[in-house]
């Protein structure tokens, strides 16, 4: 597998959890617990985009740090 891919998804696994561990925060602190499900489901579509530009944002700065290193060298 090329390096680059390899390093993207290192990456993007970081960002993933750090996207699950914003999702977590923002659902239990944040947004409180609903009276409907229509509120319950735009409570999780708010959440939903932020962690996932938060999860997203944070592979790519993973990926750059890490491809930053490896141009140095």
């Amino acid at each position: 597998m090329n390096n680059n891919v390899k390093e993207s998804l290192k990456a993007g696994i970081i960002g993933a959890i750090m996207g699950v561990i914003m999702s977590f925060l923002m659902n239990f602190f944040v947004i409180p617990f609903p009276t409907d499900n229509l509120i319950n489901g735009i409570n999780h579509a708010i959440s939903g985009l932020i962690s996932g530009f938060m999860g997203g944002f944070m592979g790519v700065l993973m990926y750059i740090k890490i491809a930053g290193k490896k141009k140095e060298k």
